[in-house]
């Protein structure tokens, strides 16, 4: 009998078989133990009267089954996760009460109790298949029905889910009842329930439609920070632009944003009741990049309610279809349609380059990946999913043009609404709006994994013109796919005013070389750079003497998108060992003190600290430490009063200090006896500080006692936690560890803190010994845990930190070892081995002249 893990055979079978046509789920939420009561009323078709099938439950027991007026053996057809239903009728009604469990891993009905005022708060996350854990579902995106919520909670909670919610019926004890009315057709993974005392701000946005309701929650004791008139301005941008682009209404009756605590991603996209991870209410100050982040997943969601929920992937080997094109359609709306009009130049520095590192990984994939089970997904909302389809639909848009792009796009969302498709059926479209055939389109840069490195070839002549001119593309073994490119080439010279560009000319690089006649001739430019403008996705090299001015003309490159673009060229060339680690951070200390682009500074910056962990020779590692904090601690202070960039550098100077005088400059500051101008030392910065103090011996446990009786908070007790785990003794890793993998009582934000605070840079004899406990621990947490929490473990607790040959030989006897762990599993240890390798080659170059 199918399981946890549902194969794509699976649910194919099923949903050949039956047809939904309705859900009616009842759940009393009024409760304090560990379990809920849920009752689902299932109506369905089935297409072979007398045939067998099942149903997806997980649940800690079954109280009654019912199926056509006849009730069910549950000892004998009810496992725990699916109930077997034998002997269908053409029409059939099934009736399942179950005690279903509230969750602390983020995953179904998750349960979060505030430690500052003792009250809960309930939401789902069903995503990718956890609607099973708080009632009875055929759990397939393409068995699609219409959901009717009955729900029974305290009376003072806000209670939300897609529907409009109604007015409350009182009941009996303090409790009330909320009967929504029933959904249009959608995917199980896309409704939703939050209940609690949310605070809540009641709001609207214009549509075609008309005034649509669109309110934002948060916890109470957050609401003081909810910015919600920002949240509805980009809302409404969000609401006008998409209906006008896609030549489609709202297709929902409301759309609420709930921002909700201990949350394992950004944001899901259920309809008309998104979910937001609550950090994006600022209770301190934050970088400019986080508030250009929040706005990014704001359009995001909005997009997923055409492009996921109304018209829904088949099966999850297209994820990548929902996920690419919310990620696309989202910049071009931050761009077109907010304030945020670099948003293309955010998407090169965080999203490309996330595209980049996964698809060099050995567990890369093509955009439109296999997907056999639900396991394979679960790890597979990665930045090929993401980031590299959203790069190739920038792509496809130039080469099929906008208008005919976006033509295809409406006539796909009419022709399949509230239905499920393929790929095929979207190309289908966009070949009927552009004429042109996307047969080799889609073979080259959707079914086939790789990314591509483009790199000049040249020659000059005595006054220093170019008589010969050449792209080479070079591609990596493994995946050998030479593809098209339409290719920006910028030349860019030193004057009086920084380094500007003379020349720009687009041409099309095809195969292993492609020479460019238009440049001979052409005298040799102080900086050259291939795709300029980024039109294509793929790593781009400098030539030498382009290197020379980056290192020392970077910040005079004065329009953002090509800053970007250079900055990830050197941080390509560093992670492939063709630019010295040392060079890299020398190129970071001398150059990023003027840049002014808040999401290019956030990233070049964990980019120096990772160089200067991993990547310089363990001989210079302690000096490169050394330089790297130094340096960002005088950029501090030499940084604009209250400027952005003056809060990065801080935050990222005290994360690099490790000698007595630079821990010195961090405790002036949580203490107060140094201060910069226009730096406030609020809440969050407070806590940044003294976990560095904490990591380096400065300050003890009685210190992080307290500051979280100074911040007594669901936010404070992770920053706590993560100070714990970071403490330089071998009680307090053991105590981490003990939490973090013997036991499974920790929900999954304190979980998370504590990893993140397990391995400190320094503390690497601290953290060896339990090199072979996490080995050891692999399997046995992977079976025991739910796919999350496991995820977090095993990524998490990988011991990168040690970055040595001896790890690398360690990791590849568990693989060899192992070879029937399960695929998802072994997919994420490699990816880590991949890390270590990585850092190896980087390591060895690093100790070449």
């Amino acid at each position: 009998m199918p399981g946890m893990n549902l194969t794509r055979e699976e649910t194919a079978a099923r949903a050949a078989l039956l047809s939904v046509e309705s859900y009616a789920i009842e759940l009393d939420v009024t409760g304090t133990g560990a379990t809920f009561r849920s009752t689902t009323l299932a109506r369905f078709r089935c297409a072979e009267p007398g045939a067998e099938t099942w149903i997806d439950l997980v649940a800690d027991g079954i109280q009654e089954a019912v199926l056509n007026g006849t009730p069910l053996d549950t000892a004998a057809l009810f496992d725990g996760t699916t109930l077997r239903l034998p002997g269908l009728a053409e029409d059939n009604e099934l009736r399942v009460v179950a005690d279903c469990t509230f969750m602390r891993t983020g995953e179904g009905l998750h349960r979060f109790v505030d430690p500052v005022d003792g009250e809960t708060y309930l939401y789902s996350q069903f995503e990718v298949a956890d609607s099973r854990r708080m009632f009875a579902v055929f759990e397939q995106p393409d068995l699609k029905a219409t959901y009717q919520l009955t729900v029974t909670a305290p009376a003072h909670w806000q209670v939300v889910s897609v529907s409009p919610t109604p007015e409350p019926e009182p009941a009996a004890d303090g409790a009330a009842v909320w009967r929504f009315a029933p959904t249009s057709r959608l995917s199980s993974y896309v409704t939703a329930l939050v209940a609690g005392p949310y605070a809540v701000v009641r709001g609207e946005v214009g549509s075609r439609k008309g005034s649509v309701p669109a309110n934002v929650y948060c916890r109470r004791t957050l609401a003081e920070f909810l910015d919600a008139e920002e949240i509805l301005r980009i809302t409404q941008q969000g609401f006008d632009f998409y209906e006008e682009l896609f030549d489609l209404a709202y297709p929902f009756h409301k759309y609420d944003q709930l921002f909700v605590p201990e949350f394992n991603a950004g944001a899901m996209e259920n309809a008309g009741c998104v979910t937001i991870l609550e950090d994006y209410v600022f209770r301190s100050r934050v970088s400019e990049a986080s508030v250009e982040r929040r706005a990014i997943t704001i359009l995001h969601e909005l997009a997923h309610m055409w492009f996921g929920d109304l018209v829904t992937m088949k099966w999850w080997n297209d994820l990548w279809l929902n996920e690419s094109f919310a990620e696309f359609v989202s910049h071009v709306a931050a761009a077109e349609a907010t304030s945020w009009t670099d948003a293309w130049t955010t998407f090169v520095t965080t999203e490309k380059t996330w595209a980049y590192r996964q698809d060099q990984l050995p567990s890369t994939h093509p955009i439109v990946a296999e997907i056999n089970d639900l396991e394979d997904v679960e790890v597979n909302f990665d930045g090929i999913t993401y980031a590299k389809g959203a790069s190739v639909l920038k792509q496809l848009v130039a080469y099929v043009g906008r208008e005919a792009f976006f033509s295809g796009i409406r006539t796909y969302f009419t022709t399949h609404a509230y239905a499920n498709t393929t790929l095929h059926d979207l190309l289908v479209e966009l070949e009927r709006a552009s004429g042109r055939d996307l047969s080799t389109w889609s073979a080259l840069w959707l079914e086939t994994a790789g990314v591509a490195t483009l790199r000049p070839e040249l020659t000059t002549a005595a006054d220093d013109t170019f008589t010969s001119f050449s792209v080479l593309q070079e591609v990596p073994e493994q995946h050998p796919t030479l593809r098209p490119h339409r290719l920006g080439i910028g030349l860019y010279d030193l004057g009086e005013g920084g380094l500007t560009r003379r020349r720009y000319l687009e041409v099309d690089v095809d195969g292993a070389s492609t020479p460019v006649p238009e440049l001979f001739g052409e005298k040799r430019p102080d900086l050259l750079l291939l795709n300029d403008e980024d039109l294509a996705f793929a790593k781009v090299r400098l030539d030498d003497r382009s290197v020379q001015t980056l290192v020392a003309h970077i910040d005079e490159v004065a329009a953002s998108l090509p800053r970007a673009l250079c900055w990830g060229a050197a941080w390509d060339m560093c992670r492939d060992a063709e630019m010295r680690p040392r060079d890299y951070l020398r190129l970071v200390v001398e150059g990023i003190g003027s840049e002014t682009d808040s999401s290019m500074l956030r990233t070049v910056l964990r980019q120096a600290e990772v160089v200067a962990r991993l990547y310089v020779e363990p001989s210079f590692r302690q000096r490169a430490a050394q330089v790297l904090a130094d340096g960002l601690q005088n950029l501090a202070r030499q940084a604009a009063p209250g400027s952005d960039a003056q809060l990065q550098l801080v935050r990222a100077a005290a994360a690099a200090a490790r000698t007595p005088e630079q821990l010195a400059f961090v405790a002036g500051l949580y203490d107060g006896t140094h201060q910069l101008e226009g730096l406030a030392v609020d809440t969050d910065l407070r806590w940044d500080l003294l976990h560095r103090l904490v990591a380096g011996g400065e300050r003890g446990p009685e210190a992080v006692d307290a500051e979280l009786v100074r911040d007594r908070t669901a936010t404070g007790e992770r920053h706590a936690a993560a100070a714990r785990a970071a403490q330089p003794t071998a009680e307090a890793k053991a105590a981490a560890w003990e939490s973090v993998v013997e036991r499974d009582d920790l929900p999954n934000s304190l979980l998370v803190a504590t990893i993140g605070g397990f391995a400190e840079p320094g503390q690497e004899e601290l953290v060896a010994p339990y090199t072979e406990r996490y080995f050891d621990a692999l399997e046995r947490v992977w079976a025991a845990r739910t796919n999350e929490t496991a995820q977090s473990i095993v990524v998490g607790l990988f011991p990168t930190l040690l970055a040595d040959a001896e790890l690398l030989a360690r990791t590849d006897s568990w693989l060899a070892e192992h070879a029937a762990a399960p695929s998802s599993l072994r997919r994420l240890v490699l990816e880590s081995r991949d890390g270590v390798a990585r850092a190896l080659r980087a390591q060895q170059r690093d100790a070449q002249d």
